[in-house]
């Protein structure tokens, strides 16, 4: 395997999904756009993808809800014995992994893997021992860049799979290089596994700002059966419950103004359906008009298998007057950078990673401390009422979004980390060649 290209390498970008709007998803995708822009290629390894077909590799077993891995959670998580045929699945089907990614690197001439979150969090347990058995046998240079890890869930802290754990969630291998995405990980990372890692927070292209919403964007409140002059507080998560929802339909409830309305933007996800029904509930006892849209948006605009009309997320941003992120816990806050990049007031839940790493950069919000004070309450009522008010704390947002959560930040560590990482030699340490 040679590199055809004397300046840029074959990446291969390796998860459980690349597809949707996903945090993993969006921020590979940031991250290969850069690589991109110096010349590296990348190409696709999952188990779900909507990636370029020419450029991807497509295999359903590697994917967190095949129904073979849906039957070894199942068997891992809140037990402490392993019965052996878990043992023997794990196997099977990690050796099964193994191989095609074997195969993948051979198709596509991959010099260097960035595994995006498959080494950190067990979603996929037979996928991380693939990979880890991969690295050790190729010595291929590998990024692994961890979102999310096991430690940081209360369902994975119970479980017989410990022996997995430690050798895969994350490996510590020489030819791998951590980054983890807030200062936290970093700290966990080298307190609990002795492994140093490179911060690389989520970024989002604030050196080029979103569009002038146009006639199609504009077109997204009648589609929802919202009115023109409807209060739109939109909540842009996931349905689940470490999203603190909950507290968007106590805000909009306190706010007393019928014409406020709550928009959810995302589905459900892996964590079922529960939760989403108790926070419909919720919103009809307290009188607050409350819809989920995620049939409504995609990853392009279009139309649906009904002949509905699809709206991006960006066009839903774009009709947003307030954004609720009341987040028990975040990895880092996608949607908090969002929020900042499209100009929108945002009321924000002090997470931890909140506290350590955006809040003293002197970002202007409306927080809360874990519960919902009649100050929150007037601060959000000012900044809908006071426009100059409004104006000068997103402007002010966005400029320090520019500053320290953009593209060149984004490309400064991508340009250490793989001058790091092809210094073995010119990559002549990797043998599987």
């Amino acid at each position: 395997m040679s590199n055809s290209s004397k300046t840029g390498h074959h990446i291969g970008f390796v998860a459980t999904r690349f597809a949707g709007t996903d945090g993993v998803s969006l921020e590979s995708a940031k991250w290969a756009k850069v690589l991109h822009d110096h010349q590296h290629s990348s190409h696709w390894y999952a188990g779900k993808l909507d990636t370029d077909p020419a450029a991807s590799m497509l295999v359903p077993e590697a994917y967190f809800g095949d129904p073979a891995n849906v039957w070894v959670n199942e068997r891992a998580f809140g037990t402490l014995t392993r019965d052996r045929e878990v043992t023997q699945k794990i196997h099977e089907l990690s050796e099964h992994l193994k191989g095609t990614l074997y195969e993948f690197v051979d198709r596509f001439g991959i010099e260097i893997l960035i595994v995006e979150n498959a080494l950190c969090i067990p979603m996929h347990i037979p996928l991380g021992v693939a990979l880890t058995h991969f690295i050790a046998e190729t010595g291929i240079p590998t990024i692994a860049h961890h979102h999310d890890f096991y430690w940081e869930r209360t369902r994975f802290l119970v479980n017989c799979i410990g022996d997995y754990l430690s050798m895969s969630f994350p490996p510590a291998l020489p030819s791998i290089q951590h980054v983890t995405i807030n200062s936290h990980a970093q700290e966990q990372l080298a307190l609990r596994k002795g492994d140093p890692s490179i911060l690389v927070p989520n970024v989002l292209d604030f050196e080029n700002p979103p569009p002038e919403t146009d006639g199609y964007a504009a077109d997204y409140r009648r589609s929802v059966n919202l009115e023109p002059d409807d209060i739109v507080f939109l909540q842009p998560t996931r349905v689940v419950p470490r999203k603190g929802i909950e507290h968007s339909i106590a805000l909009v409830a306190e706010l007393k103004n019928p014409k406020c309305k709550l928009v959810v933007s995302h589905e459900a996800g892996d964590e079922g359906q529960d939760y989403m029904l108790m926070l419909k509930e919720k919103a009809e006892q307290v009188g607050v008009e409350l819809r989920f849209v995620h049939t409504a948006v995609g990853e392009r605009r279009g139309t649906t298998v009904s002949g509905d009309k699809l709206y991006t997320l960006e066009d839903v941003y774009s009709q947003a007057d307030f954004i609720t992120y009341p987040s028990l816990y975040e990895g880092f806050g996608n949607a908090l950078l969002e929020a900042f990049y499209y100009r929108k007031p945002v009321l924000v839940n002090r997470y931890s990673i909140f506290v350590t790493d955006i809040e003293p950069k002197k970002f202007r919000t409306v927080t809360m401390d874990g519960m919902l004070t009649r100050e929150v309450v007037n601060h959000v009522r000012r900044v809908i009422d006071d426009r100059q008010y409004r104006d000068e704390m997103v402007e002010h947002n966005y400029q320090m979004g520019k500053a320290f959560f953009s593209y060149s930040v984004l490309r400064r560590q991508l340009r250490a980390l793989m001058t790091n990482i092809t210094g073995l030699e010119n990559l002549s340490d990797f043998k599987y060649q």
